[in-house]
């Protein structure tokens, strides 16, 4: 999947949903601007809290940094997937939150890198 592909459709496609199966993209969309908010607090996208309205918005209007992308992908997905689908299976649920706490820490340490050393001064 390439960068530029429409994130309602990615999610809908990591969901199982079809493209042009539209009647449950109000409940999806508002799950994925909910966590827009979560990336945004974990210092992921831009300043402003970002978020989509339809399925005209691409990936590159999100990010600027392609490097978090499949992490991104993957954290909205089990986020919406959380709340919009979530499994019957206690072991599965707790999988998914496993995953998103990892990704969370991992998407903050990203977004956070650390402080370099104050150069040794010598006297």
């Amino acid at each position: 999947m390439a960068i530029t592909q429409s994130i309602l459709d990615t999610i809908k496609a990591m969901l199982g949903i079809p493209s042009v199966d539209t009647a449950f993209d109000t409940d999806i969309i508002v799950n994925i601007n909910s966590t827009f908010m979560v990336l945004n607090q974990l210092g992921i996208g831009p300043a402003s809290v970002f978020s989509i309205e339809d399925k005209d918005t691409l990936w590159t209007a999100f990010l600027t940094d392609p490097t978090v992308y499949s992490a991104v992908k993957t954290y909205i997905y089990l986020k919406v997937k959380q709340t919009f689908d979530p499994p019957s299976s206690s072991y599965v649920v707790e999988s998914i939150k496993n995953q998103i706490v990892e990704l969370e820490f991992r998407l903050m340490v990203k977004a956070d890198p650390p402080i370099p050393p104050d150069p040794i001064v010598e006297e």
